[in-house]
């Protein structure tokens, strides 16, 4: 398509284009939501119809549907917070997920809703990138993109590629620089999701039985993530061998049993920092780590923040 993708799906939307604002890099374009709509901006860089990088931080009044045509295209996303549910298919739009997202010649229909920022970035790919450009350089070696993107949407393990993400969205280069960057970070991205795909891939198939355990073994972590949780519960919980559990739990969730609990600790973590009552201190705790200090430091490791910088964003 000869006008640029981005600014295709923006003119189908209550937006209008704006100045960029200063803590963002000039050499993109940015947009706004009405007034009556909500506040924030779209900021958006594209490389000749191939690829488009996007930051978003909009702060809806109200709740809002919007109905957008598609054309043909590929994309992943990454929101901290967001509120909203994708209206075909019906599903939720998670936040503290990679999702994976092919367009269809149907509409793009959600619903964004009100008091929630949606604040995330995202990597838009075009044909002329993953079909005409990379089977050209890779031909009969590169894989089905389109697959390969559905195949990690709602994943949950893949610190890798929400780092790029992070690094994506602090660059603030210009000129030859910011181009190069730009198209090397994509590529880069590219290069994590065709690796994840050959790990999944290679996963075992677990029993239903397997999985049903390994579900009773995360609910438990959920409703007691402030405690200390030891190993040996869970392998109770799960009714097997402290071998079997963490072979099957890695299989199932690409983490071993500590990461995913710290993940999901980091988690609970970003939805307390909402509350400007609570201290570092205090979240820390809640979220079971007795040292503020390590917290901090696990939490930058996992978003690419600090609790203060993240907290600042909200």
């Amino acid at each position: 398509m000869k006008k640029s993708l981005p600014k295709y799906c923006l003119d189908q939307m209550p937006f209008s284009p704006c100045s960029c604002k200063p803590f963002l890099n000039p050499i993109g374009v940015c947009f706004e939501p009405f007034k009556e709509l909500g506040e924030g901006y779209y900021w958006y860089y594209e490389k000749e119809g191939m690829f488009a990088v996007s930051i978003v931080d909009i702060l809806p009044y109200v709740d809002y549907t919007v109905s957008l045509d598609q054309p043909d295209f590929i994309c992943l996303n990454y929101f901290d917070t967001i509120k909203a549910q994708q209206l075909t298919p019906n599903k939720e739009i998670p936040a503290n997920r990679i999702r994976g997202y092919v367009s269809t010649k149907e509409p793009f229909q959600a619903t964004y809703y009100k008091d929630v920022r949606i604040h995330g970035i995202e990597l838009i790919l075009m044909p002329s990138y993953y079909q005409d450009y990379l089977e050209t350089i890779y031909p009969n070696e590169f894989p089905n993109a389109k697959s390969a993107f559905q195949s990690i949407d709602g994943c949950l393990n893949f610190p890798e590629l929400v780092f790029l993400l992070k690094q994506i969205e602090k660059f603030q280069g210009s000129g030859l620089a910011a181009h190069l960057y730009y198209k090397s970070k994509v590529d880069e991205a590219l290069s994590l999701i065709i690796e994840k795909t050959k790990q999944n891939q290679k996963q075992d198939v677990l029993s239903k039985q397997d999985l049903e355990q390994l579900q009773a073994v995360t609910t438990y972590i959920q409703e007691h993530i402030q405690e200390e949780i030891k190993t040996e519960t869970l392998t109770k919980i799960a009714c097997m061998g402290q071998t079997k559990l963490r072979a099957t739990f890695k299989t199932q969730y690409g983490y071993t049993i500590t990461k995913y609990i710290q993940v999901k600790r980091i988690e609970e973590a970003k939805k307390l920092l909402k509350d400007e009552s609570l201290t570092i201190q205090a979240i820390a705790k809640q979220v079971g780590y007795h040292h503020a200090g390590r917290f901090s430091a696990l939490f930058k490791k996992q978003t690419g923040l600090s609790p203060d910088e993240y907290k600042k964003m909200l």
